[in-house]
């Protein structure tokens, strides 16, 4: 343990000397209180350190301890339903302790001490166990059973284990070694954020991770383990589309970070989540859920913190065999502490200030998503999705973080402020989003929904794209100077706008979709337009088919409660049907 003092005080980053024997990346304390920092660069004796909490009143001459250990995370039963900070300590805790402003150099451990968790042992005396495998169970809240895991490095056989009731620091088994030393296994493991957990394999994703927002699942699907980035301007519905997606994706366990954002945002989601039900399993989503909340008003670099703590919690809770997806809102905020970090270490700029390496720590962050098979002789099969949000000075998508994230990601989920402006919600733009995923997952869309679906998709594209041509031609000679054929076009793509791709995220109904009301409700919209097509080419009247009663059904579909939807979606094909026959038919005997 190295004991420098302080030369250099420059806002959350301080010089040490002295410190010749410590490490890279090792957690230091600095000052009488203990302030926690992390050595970011070393030159000769001296330490850069990056601190968490804010430095007034520190200055030259203030004793600066290495802790000799990078910055970890304790992980364990408890972690579920808590609010962490950039750093992973409990906020709960520390209000408790602190009252309502965080104090400097607070120390309030991430797990309960006290708590005590029933463990129920998966192997026995005898067993020869190695890194990965499950040792026991903790239920650790009514959906999520918390699979305690050999750690990383310890393997041999299994000397004792106990089962009843333990704190996260009681061990429950003992290991004897190959090489004859006796390991205590506790419910507790410690990782280092900036490591990546190891895993047996990587493999490529083939199932969508399914959100019930329709513009999404239809249009721009994102895979169980991939990487979707929503970049946005301010105002245009980024973290609206986060709260939906960590309320409603199929994920067993989400991981949502608050990086840099507003305080009230993070409040609430503090106040929403405990009241949403899960439509999997009835309970509150707070029950999968872990939130780290890192606002504006904390101190900067912890900022840069909280990513990695978040990531690495989901890569815990992936290992037990889970499909885990993180939030990460918004990564903008977490590049600017880069940014100011690396301009007090006065570093030479890359574009824009941000530091040269921005797009390799991105990378970092987002290469740790992905669908694995975990360490153990069982070989669990996890999944973790990263979806970080970007927010872009004045929505303009060219400045370095959003195209550095770009190359990274496979889906780009494009916010549109027009949209936006219109009320249009979620405000995706559908003629500049993309997946990577679709040609990959078309084949579980056809096995799992229908047969039809990834030609309706293909479809509906289509549509929306002749949509965005005819508009043109629309501005110079009006709707009337255009084809029936394209007007009908133009209708088509309309009910696709407003019925389809535009989502009420604060109705009861709306605000989830499952994939077969989706294709329903599609079907519908797609059916209309080739009948209205047949229709018109018979000699049918053009207005009459435009105005068909049934054109409000199909819109108020996706109103309509998942249990009703099979009822409501054969009465509304049978009517379109005869009432599209009703006008051919009379158009035909007007001609008779």
């Amino acid at each position: 343990m190295s004991q420098g003092k302080v030369v250099k005080v420059s806002g959350p980053l301080v010089v040490a000397s002295g410190m010749e024997e410590a490490n890279m990346f090792d957690v230091v304390h600095v000052g009488e209180q203990g302030l926690i920092g992390e050595i970011i660069e070393m030159r000769g004796d001296k330490a850069s350190i990056q601190v968490y909490e804010e430095t007034a009143g520190i200055g030259p001459g203030v004793p600066v301890v290495s802790t000799g250990a990078p910055l970890s995370v304790e992980l364990g039963p408890g972690l579920i339903e808590t609010m962490y900070d950039g750093i992973q300590r409990p906020l709960e805790a520390m209000y408790e302790a602190a009252g309502p402003n965080i104090t400097r150099g607070i120390k309030v451990p991430s797990l309960s001490r006290t708590r005590k968790w029933k463990f129920v042992p998966s192997v026995k005396i005898g067993d020869e166990i190695e890194a990965g495998d499950i040792i026991g169970t903790v239920q650790e809240t009514i959906v999520i059973e918390h699979r305690i895991m050999v750690p990383v490095g310890v393997s041999g056989v299994v000397e004792a284990i106990e089962s009843g009731d333990f704190t996260v620091e009681d061990t429950v088994c003992r290991v004897r070694t190959e090489d004859g030393n006796v390991k205590e296994l506790t419910m507790m493991q410690k990782w280092p954020v900036r490591k990546g957990r190891p895993y047996k394999e990587k493999l490529v994703p083939e199932m969508p991770l399914i959100t019930g927002q329709r513009v999404i699942d239809t249009l721009f699907p994102i895979a169980k383990g991939g990487v979707a980035a929503v970049p946005g301007p301010f105002g245009s519905g980024k973290t609206v589309v986060q709260h939906q997606l960590a309320k409603w994706a199929d994920a067993e366990i989400v991981v949502y970070i608050g990086c840099g954002e507003r305080g009230n945002e993070m409040t609430d989601v503090l106040m929403e989540f405990p009241e949403l039900k899960d439509p999997n399993t009835g309970e509150s989503i707070m029950k999968r859920t872990v939130l780290i909340a890192n606002t504006s008003d904390m101190p900067v670099a912890a900022r840069e913190a909280s990513i990695y703590t978040g990531i690495t919690i989901a890569e815990y809770f992936r290992d037990m065999g889970y499909s885990v997806a993180i939030m990460a809102d918004s990564t903008s905020r977490w590049a600017e502490a880069l940014r100011e970090m690396s301009g007090r270490l006065e570093e030479m700029p890359g574009e824009e200030g941000y530091p040269a390496y921005l797009a390799s720590r991105l990378a970092q962050f987002y290469e740790r998503a992905g669908r694995t098979i975990s360490l153990g002789k069982e070989g669990r099969l996890g999944a973790l999705s990263a979806i970080g949000a970007v927010s872009p000075p004045g929505g303009d998508i060219s400045e370095p973080v959003s195209q550095a994230t770009l190359r990274i990601v496979k889906v780009f989920w494009c916010l549109d402020s027009s949209l936006a402006y219109k009320r249009h919600f979620p405000a995706i733009n559908w003629l500049q989003s993309y997946s990577l995923y679709v040609d990959r997952l078309e084949e579980w869309y056809a096995e799992n929904v229908n047969k039809e679906f990834p030609q309706l998709r293909a479809r509906t594209i289509a549509l929306l794209q002749d949509e965005a041509e005819l508009q043109e031609v629309v501005q110079l000679v009006g709707v009337d100077g255009l084809s029936h054929e394209d007007r009908l076009k133009l209708e088509a793509a309309k009910s696709i706008r407003e019925d389809y791709l535009h989502q009420n995220a604060f109705h009861e109904v709306d605000t989830y979709t499952s994939l077969k009301k989706q294709y329903q409700l599609l079907k519908m919209i797609l059916t209309y337009y080739e009948l209205s097509r047949e229709a018109v080419a018979k000699g049918a009247n053009f207005n009459e088919i435009l105005e068909l009663p049934v054109r409000e059904d199909i819109g108020r579909f996706k109103y309509v409660e998942e249990k009703d939807t099979d009822e409501a979606y054969n009465k509304i094909m049978e009517t379109l049907r005869k009432a599209v026959s009703a006008l051919t038919a009379k158009e035909v005997e007007d001609d008779d």
